[in-house]
C-alpha cells in the first residue's frame, strides 16, 4: 500500500485530505510542524509527502531542502493557496515532484498522485532494467542519463508486461538488440527463450527454413523434421534484427504469423500455432522503405504498433563518460588490471564522431585496453592506429616486420569493408551490393579481418 505524509498546519485540510486519501486505498499519516514531519518523513518510509508551501516555524522550502539534504527519496508534492504560485514552482526547481493549487478538487488530487505512483514504479522498473543488464557486454545501452535514454527506457517500462509488438530504430551500434533483451527481461515472459536473428545475415534461400524451420524431404539435404525459431522461442521472445532487410516475399509470411499466431514449416501442409512475442529492429526508415515499395506498408503498420528509437551518441554527448567509465571497469576483468580513463582521455572520447556508436566507443576502449600496458588511459592511447602503408623500399620479408605487398592489400581491403559498412549503418547486404561482391564472401571477409 503507498504511504502518504499530509504536511499543513490547517487541521481541517489534514483531516478532509486524510480521509479522501484513506477512502481511495492510501495509508495516511499527518504533521501539523515542518521540522517535526521531516523528522517523520527521514525516520519512517513514505512513497509521497504532500506539504503545505507557507507554513510557520519551517515553510515548504525549506522542509524540502532539510527533507533532501538528510537522504530522504519520496516524491514531494507542494501545495499552494492563492498567490503562493511562486514559491511552489522555485520548490519544483529544487526536487519537488509537482504542485497543487488551493482550494483543489478531490479527482485533481488523487490524478497528481497517481502521475507520481506512475512516475515512481517507471523509476524502479528502469533501475531494475539497468541492475539486470549491469554485469552483461550488452549493458552499454543502459548507461546513461541522457533525455533520450530517459524515453527510450520509459517506452520499456510501459510495454514489456504487454505482448504488444516493438519496433526499435536507430543507427548501427545504438544498441536495439540491448533495449529488446531488457523488454524480455522485464517481461512475463523472462523466464522463457530470447531469440535473435539478424535479417541481413542470412541468405535468402536460407532465411525461410531458419524462421519456419522444414519437413523431412522438403528439399535436397532436408533429411529430417527441422523446427525453426518462431518453434524454438516456444513462449519466449524473437528479435528479428534487420527487419527492413527482411526479402518481400517473407514479409507476407511474417504478416500472417502477426496476424494469425501461426506458422507453416517449409514443405508442411498444415498450420502451427505458435505463442511468441515478437520483436522487430532495424537501421532504416520503413516508413521511407514502404513508400518506396521495398517494404509491404501492411506489415509496417503491423510492426510498428509501439516504436522506440535510440539516439545516436552523437545526440547523447552527456554519456560518452559515463559509458566510457562502464566500458574500462568492465575491462579490468578481462585484461588482468586496473583500467581506468583520464579527464584528458574522457575530453577527447566527448570530442569524437562516433559513427559507429556506442559500439565503437566500446571496441576503441577495448583496444587501447589490450594494446597498452597503462592503468590510465590516455588520449594518444585511444587514437586509432594508422592503416598500414607501403614502403618505399619495396616488399621485404614478412617475418622481418616489414610490410610485405599481401599485407598491404589485406591492410587496404579491410580499410574499403570498414568504410563500406559505415557508409550504409552496418548494413552487409547494401555494404556487399556497395563492394561488388556476394553476401558470402563479405560474410568470409569480415570474419577473417574480425570487422564485428
Amino acid at each position: 500500500m503507498t504511504r502518504v505524509l499530509i504536511v499543513d498546519d490547517e487541521p481541517g485540510l489534514r483531516q478532509s485530505l486524510g480521509l479522501l486519501l484513506t477512502d481511495a486505498g492510501y495509508e495516511v499519516a499527518a504533521e501539523s510542524d515542518g521540522r517535526r514531519a521531516v523528522e517523520k518523513a527521514l525516520r519512517e518510509p513514505f512513497d509521497l509527502v504532500l506539504c503545505d508551501v507557507r507554513m510557520p516555524a519551517l515553510d515548504g522550502l525549506a522542509f524540502l531542502r532539510e527533507y533532501h539534504g538528510g537522504g530522504g527519496t519520496a516524491l514531494v508534492i507542494m501545495m499552494s493557496a492563492y498567490g503562493g504560485e511562486e514559491a511552489a514552482l522555485a520548490a519544483m526547481k529544487q526536487g519537488a515532484y509537482d504542485y497543487i493549487p488551493k482550494p483543489f478538487r478531490p479527482d485533481e488530487v488523487l490524478l497528481t498522485l497517481r502521475k507520481a505512483e506512475e512516475r515512481e514504479s517507471l523509476g524502479r522498473t528502469i533501475a531494475t532494467l539497468k541492475a539486470q543488464l549491469d554485469a552483461t557486454p550488452g549493458s552499454r545501452a543502459l548507461v546513461g542519463e541522457s533525455e533520450g535514454m530517459k524515453t527510450a527506457l520509459a517506452v520499456v517500462g510501459r510495454v514489456a508486461a504487454h505482448k504488444t509488438t516493438v519496433l526499435i530504430t536507430g543507427e548501427s551500434g545504438t544498441g536495439k538488440e540491448v533495449i529488446a533483451q531488457a523488454i524480455h527481461r522485464a517481461s512475463p515472459r523472462a523466464a522463457e527463450a530470447f531469440v535473435a536473428i539478424n535479417c541481413a545475415a542470412i541468405p535468402e534461400t536460407l532465411l525461410e527454413s531458419e524462421l519456419f524451420g522444414y519437413v523431412r524431404g522438403a528439399f535436397t539435404g532436408a533429411t529430417a523434421d527441422k523446427a525453426g525459431l518462431f518453434e524454438q522461442a516456444g513462449n519466449g521472445t524473437l528479435l528479428l534484427d534487420e527487419i527492413g532487410d527482411l526479402p518481400l516475399g517473407l514479409q507476407s509470411k511474417l504478416l500472417r504469423v502477426l496476424q494469425e499466431g501461426e506458422i507453416r514449416r517449409v514443405g508442411d501442409q498444415k498450420t502451427r500455432r505458435v505463442d511468441v512475442r515478437i520483436l522487430a529492429a532495424t537501421a532504416k526508415d520503413l516508413a521511407a522503405e514502404a513508400a518506396a515499395g521495398r517494404f509491404r506498408e501492411d506489415l509496417f503498420y503491423r510492426l510498428n504498433v509501439v516504436a522506440i528509437h535510440l539516439p545516436t551518441l552523437r545526440e547523447r554527448v552527456a554519456d560518452i563518460a559515463p559509458l566510457a567509465r562502464h566500458f574500462a571497469a568492465h575491462l579490468a576483468g578481462r585484461v588482468g588490471r586496473r583500467v581506468a580513463l583520464s579527464p584528458e582521455a574522457v575530453a577527447w572520447l566527448e570530442r569524437q564522431p562516433w559513427p559507429g556508436n556506442v559500439r565503437e566507443l566500446e571496441h576503441a576502449i577495448e583496444r587501447a585496453a589490450v594494446l597498452c600496458d597503462k592503468a590510465i588511459l590516455e588520449p594518444e592511447d585511444l587514437t586509432p592506429a594508422p592503416p598500414l602503408r607501403t614502403q618505399s623500399q619495396g616488399a621485404a620479408s614478412e617475418a622481418g616486420g616489414e610490410v610485405t605487398l599481401r599485407r598491404a592489400v589485406e591492410a587496404a581491403e579491410r580499410q574499403v569493408i570498414s568504410a563500406a559498412l559505415a557508409a550504409v549503418g552496418g548494413n552487409r547486404r547494401a555494404a556487399a551490393e556497395r563492394l561488388g561482391v556476394s553476401l558470402r564472401t563479405l560474410f568470409y571477409k569480415m570474419e577473417r579481418y574480425d570487422l564485428k
